[in-house]
């Protein structure tokens, strides 16, 4: 089937499958940084942003997101960029594979607590694994991250 998608502020024509996940529809479209993990939807690896909610990709079907603004981490640089000088900031560097599910936990943090705080953005990452880094930095960092927008 056919359907037309709006991803990082472009409309795409895709043939999919009934049954496919947004996550390979992504990743068959070139758009790697929507990555697979653990197929389960608990690792937050494969995590993006539709309407500016965040929703794991490799269990959300690809015909769901017709007519929604969907991005990665491609389709917001510049802020994808801040949030990285925020991660560093706090020497939380990752080795790269979970970092853009972090991104898009961030970024859509933003639109959906409206007054955050530790125990909020805890409960906001529940879902967000990493094995690179350990957790108070990158809650540091987020606390910044949020204070000065």
């Amino acid at each position: 089937m056919e359907i037309t998608l709006n991803i990082n502020h472009s409309m795409h024509h895709v043939l999919i499958r009934p049954d496919e996940f947004l996550l390979d529809t992504l990743r068959n479209m070139g758009i790697k940084s929507v990555k697979k993990g653990c197929d389960t939807s608990s690792c937050g690896i494969c995590a993006v942003s539709v309407d500016n909610k965040l929703v794991r990709s490799c269990a959300y079907y690809s015909i769901r997101a017709e007519g929604k603004e969907i991005l990665t981490v491609e389709g917001i640089r510049e802020e994808a960029s801040l949030i990285a000088e925020f991660l560093t900031g706090e020497g939380v560097e990752q080795c790269g594979y979970c970092s853009p599910g972090l991104v898009m936990a961030i970024y859509t943090m933003k639109h959906e607590l409206d007054e955050p705080d530790i125990e909020s953005i805890k409960h906001y990452l529940a879902g967000n694994l990493c094995r690179c880094s350990g957790y108070e930095g990158q809650h540091r960092a987020i606390m910044k991250y949020l204070e000065v927008k």
